[in-house]
């Protein structure tokens, strides 16, 4: 493998940003759903940025409680008004269509179209996204203002859709690393036209995944491009071989926004991926890390108590709290190319921490070695980052003892876990610290 060491950090490429970026202003028309061509359309255009498998899974597949369903084709929908004016088309912005509707096609006095409306009275102006996925039914969602400005009278309806026996469609990537143990990485691609909530996770999925293909890696990589729930439900029932090499994961999403990272602990809440997420996104700016809970995206299904994995999500403003979600304000507008380029840098970032992260011995532990002699100090005293690595020399010998690994140095010391890695392995280099065996250092005489 080229280009350099995950484990002892590595940089996004020049030209990411605008890889990550284009692929979103051209992904974000196409009509995603749980199953469809628009989901295969945008793995498609991912596989540009490096190459995506498709996995179909027939409708009617069991896995685990639930079923793959029929696939959706749409074909139009929009309603026309008694005054000839073409109403909530779908070919206008994808969200005016419910998610999931049955075919209807005929004539409604208003009170009886409004019975198929969606809106959010709240929020007037926008679009909300809105899916019926498992209960026959069909409607429109459209802006509240707009609704309410409708006259009395016939509206012709039409909703040209099918369901029909088809596949559902998820994207894997996955980078062999020196070890068969895993880490995932998922993000979810069934929502159409909102650019944050959907598709700056699967840009950055997608770049990582390209940059780490080109590195020295302890892991194996696996990325999966999944509908949500059901897509993760189907990875999981169709992977029993794989689920018990998984030693930790990120569910990402959201990470376009303006807002500070926001990392949500796996179930267990104290894992390795809860740990680095202390030291890595936790002392980002404005960061904030919060406590497990069961809901939001597909670490639910991850995280589910007979899976049990440690599956942690990382996104930026929490989902639910801001006006822009899961509405037609979720637009290209709204994705800022500065901050999707620092959080496919996190997640390197936090991966890179994962795979360096081990447990050594001091092998001089009696007394503090000569580090001079080593070429492991520099003889001119400094501050700044020099100073912070000598102090992380110390800090390695005295935890190095069989109980702290080098994430529990980063936590005690309170240097960046990048810094602790490069003492440790200069340590290694010259010596002084090795792998655990459950052996120590013999007494001096």
């Amino acid at each position: 493998m080229e280009g350099g060491d995950l484990g002892h950090g590595i940089e996004l490429s020049a030209d990411a940003t605008e890889r990550m970026m284009s692929f979103v202003e051209d992904a974000y028309p196409y009509f995603r759903s749980i199953t469809g061509e628009g989901v295969r359309q945008t793995l498609r255009r991912a596989s540009e940025i490096t190459p995506v498998e498709l996995v179909e899974v027939p409708s009617g597949t069991p896995v685990l409680d639930w079923t793959v369903p029929d696939e959706w084709i749409v074909r139009e929908a929009y309603v026309v008004a008694p005054d000839g004016t073409r109403l909530f088309d779908v070919a206008d912005h994808n969200l005016h269509l419910l998610g999931y509707s049955v075919p209807f096609r005929g004539t409604l006095p208003l009170d009886e179209l409004k019975e198929h409306l969606y809106t959010d009275p709240e929020l007037p102006d926008l679009i909300p996204n809105r899916s019926s996925f498992y209960v026959p039914r069909w409607g429109f969602c459209a802006a509240h203002r707009q609704v309410e400005a409708l006259r009395p009278g016939a509206y012709e309806v039409v909703v040209d859709t099918e369901l029909v026996p088809g596949s559902l469609t998820y994207g894997e990537i996955v980078v062999p690393g020196e070890e068969a143990d895993e880490v995932l990485i998922s993000t979810h691609v069934d929502h159409p036209s909102l650019a944050n909530d959907n598709l700056t996770g699967i840009a950055v999925a997608a770049e990582v995944a390209r940059t780490i293909a080109t590195t020295r890696h302890r892991y194996t990589y696996r990325f999966v491009f999944v509908p949500s729930v059901i897509g993760a439900i189907t990875w999981l029932a169709r992977n029993p071989d794989v689920v018990p090499r998984v030693r930790c994961g990120l569910v990402i999403t959201g990470l376009g926004d303006s807002g500070a990272f926001v990392y949500k602990r796996s179930r267990r809440g104290a894992t390795l991926i809860d740990r680095v997420a202390e030291v890595v996104v936790g002392r980002s700016p404005g960061a904030e890390l919060i406590d497990w809970y069961p809901f939001g995206y597909d670490e639910r299904q991850y995280c589910s108590p007979g899976f049990d994995l440690a599956v942690g999500r990382l996104s930026r403003t929490l989902h639910g709290t801001f006006p822009e979600y899961h509405t037609s304000g979720d637009d290209l507008s709204f994705v800022d190319a500065g901050q999707v380029a620092a959080a496919a840098q996190m997640v390197l970032d936090v991966l890179g921490a994962v795979d360096a992260n081990d447990t050594y011995r001091n092998l001089r532990p009696y007394g503090e070695p000569r580090l001079g002699p080593h070429g492991l100090l520099n003889r001119v005293g400094g501050g700044g980052a020099t100073a912070a690595y000598e102090q992380a020399l110390f800090w390695v010998l005295s935890l190095s003892d069989g109980d702290h690994d080098l994430v529990a140095i980063a936590q005690a010391s309170g240097l960046a876990m990048a810094t602790i890695v490069e003492a440790a392995g200069r340590l290694l280099d010259a010596g002084l610290i090795g792998p655990d065996d459950g052996a120590g250092g013999s007494v001096p005489g």
